[in-house]
């Protein structure tokens, strides 16, 4: 699999600690491996984010991502939960 990263997704994720960075990667590492692992938390979104999906980084922190084609996942946004769903 590979990504494409959108560039809101790109600002947010500069702007995350050096450990949530390190965090991240290591998540979508994860991802790659086992899209659905438990940690991952990996659901479908509604409404205003229909067709996308979400992944935990953290207890809080989510990505939000949408598979462009069977080997491309777009990754939309990152940040808190009241951050990208306010």
């Amino acid at each position: 699999m590979h990504f494409a990263s959108s560039k809101r997704f790109n600002k947010h994720f500069q702007k995350l600690s050096a450990p949530l960075r390190m965090q991240t990667q290591e998540r979508l590492r994860l991802f790659v491996d086992e899209p659905f692992h438990p940690l991952l938390n990996d659901h479908s979104l509604r409404g205003e984010h229909q067709n996308q999906r979400s992944i935990n980084v953290t207890g809080d922190v989510r990505i939000i991502y949408e598979m462009v084609s069977k080997d491309v996942a777009k990754l939309i946004d990152i940040g808190t939960h009241g951050e990208l769903y306010g």
